[in-house]
Parts: structure tokens; C-alpha cells; sequence
């Protein structure tokens, strides 16, 4: 049986239960459950804290999980990233006050850095060759710099207010761009065939997310404009209609450019254009 971890709170948990369930798994009915079995699958799902779950995979109690790429890295645990799941997307990134640090990284040499993630923040600074102390702190860190803990903070931008109403503002080139991930132990079989249907079936959810399938009619001299606006994956689908001269065509296109092709289509005589949701697919 293959022995998952999933996120059990915060903002990776709601986008990853969602995904499984699209991806035809069973899911926890009740937030307090820690743990539930999907027979049909023969997969066991363990709920986890996702800042957890990146050592429970590297210490091969469990097979995969899925958490943050942040934490992950983090966590400096024995594990690898194996597929991103283009969701809880977040920018790590250095903030301080206004004048204080210039935007060149070496200018934090010999200052105090305040994260609640010291593994990243020690790790790119070592990196980049510059010294500077970090410290952690649990939870917010946007006061730290105001109580005189840390001269520069390292955290979590998304829209950047809650910097601003901190008085803070971003400093630097970003130290990394998360996002939830599928991990597992390093060295742990690449081609294991449960794991393998795993993440074919989460692609499948990322693929049906991503595209919607077009389906149009046209004129037989037109087809090959047609067809060019609407290559599909490996071709198009073309079919002969009753109209003689007319063809059905059926292809994938994505999502977000959807209506621009249709406008296309439209622009060179295609009839009948219509978009449906993929809810499932393999590759």
C-alpha cells in the first residue's frame, strides 16, 4: 500500500485534498482525522503539519508527500522534489526599512537577519558567500526590526501589504520561488509503479487544469489556418460534417488563451466554435 503524506492545515492543505479528490482518491471527511485508508487505490493517506512532512519521507516511513518546495528545502531533510503542483505559489524575499540596506546582497554583510525559515536563509547566504547572523523566530517576523532583534527580516511576499503596513519594504533579488511540490526519499525507486500512477494521475489534474477542449466547424480551404491556430497536443482531430466541403475539428488548446482563438477562428469563417472543461487525461 503505498503511505502518502498530505498537508493537514494551512494554505497547502485545502488546494491539495482538492487535487487529490479531482485525481480520483478518497479524502478525509473531518479535519480531525489523522489518518484514512483508500482501498480502492491501496493508498493510506497520513495528515500531517506540512513543515513535518518532508523528514517523515526522508526517514522512508512514508513514500511521498506533498508540502512546500520552502520547506523542503528548509527542512534540509534527505528528500527530493519530484513534481510541481502550480499551487500556494509564494516569493521568498529579504524586506528591511526603507534606506537602510541597498539592494545588492552583499550588503548585508555583518547584518542580523530575523525568518521563520533559517535552513533557506542560511543555506543562500552561505551560498553567496556573506556573512551575516540569522536568527529564528516562530510566526510573524515583520516586528523584528522594530524591536531591535534583526536589522533586515527574510519571509513570505505575496502582495507585499503586510510589509508596508510594517513600514518595511522588499530589498534585493528574491532567495526563491515556492510553490507545493510532490517529494520523496532520495534514492528511493524512481519507477515504482504505485508511485508512478500517482503522479500520472496529478499530472492528468495539472494537464485538464491547464487546457479545455475546442471543438469548431470550418470550411475545407481553410482548415490549415484552422489547424495552425489549433495544433492540439500531437494533432487535431478532423472529421468530414454531412456538408460537403465543411469539417468537424476537435483539438486541446489552453485555457488561458481560449477566447483568443476563438476569435481567431471565428475571424477566418470557422462555425460553431465551442469550449469544454477536461476533467481528466492522461498523457
Amino acid at each position: 500500500m503505498l503511505r502518502i503524506a498530505v498537508p493537514n492545515k494551512g494554505s497547502l492543505s485545502g488546494p491539495a485534498a482538492e487535487m487529490l479528490h479531482e485525481a480520483g482518491y478518497q479524502q478525509r471527511r473531518e479535519s480531525k482525522e489523522l489518518r484514512i485508508v483508500d482501498p480502492v487505490n491501496d493508498v493510506e493517506f497520513f495528515y500531517l503539519r506540512p513543515r513535518d512532512i518532508a523528514i517523515y519521507v526522508a526517514s522512508g516511513q512514508l513514500d511521498i508527500g506533498i508540502t512546500g518546495r520552502d520547506l523542503l528545502i528548509d527542512s534540509d531533510a534527505y528528500a527530493e522534489e519530484i513534481l510541481p503542483l502550480g499551487f500556494a505559489r509564494s516569493t521568498f524575499r529579504f524586506a528591511t526599512k526603507p534606506g537602510t540596506v541597498g539592494d545588492d546582497l552583499a550588503d548585508l554583510k555583518g547584518k542580523t537577519v530575523a525568518t521563520s525559515y533559517e535552513g533557506i536563509v542560511a543555506k543562500h547566504l552561505s551560498d553567496n558567500g556573506i556573512d551575516a547572523s540569522v536568527v529564528h523566530l516562530d510566526g510573524a517576523v515583520e516586528t523584528a526590526i522594530q524591536l531591535g532583534v534583526a536589522q533586515v527580516i527574510a519571509d513570505v511576499v505575496e502582495t507585499g501589504t503586510s510589509l508596508r503596513n510594517a513600514g518595511l519594504e522588499v530589498v534585493g533579488e528574491p532567495i526563491m520561488k515556492s510553490e507545493a511540490v510532490v517529494i520523496r526519499r532520495i534514492g528511493a525507486d524512481a519507477e515504482e509503479t504505485k508511485v508512478q500512477q500517482f503522479l500520472r494521475r496529478l499530472q492528468g489534474v495539472l494537464v485538464a487544469r491547464t487546457y479545455v477542449m475546442m471543438d469548431y466547424d470550418c470550411r475545407v480551404e481553410q482548415l490549415e489556418k484552422a489547424v495552425a491556430l489549433t495544433p492540439g497536443l500531437e494533432s487535431p482531430t478532423v472529421s468530414p460534417l454531412h456538408n460537403e466541403g465543411w469539417v468537424a475539428v476537435r483539438a486541446m488548446v489552453p485555457a488561458k488563451e481560449a477566447q483568443r482563438i476563438m476569435d481567431d477562428l471565428y475571424d477566418i469563417g470557422a462555425r460553431a466554435i465551442l469550449t469544454t472543461a477536461i476533467h481528466a487525461c492522461r498523457l
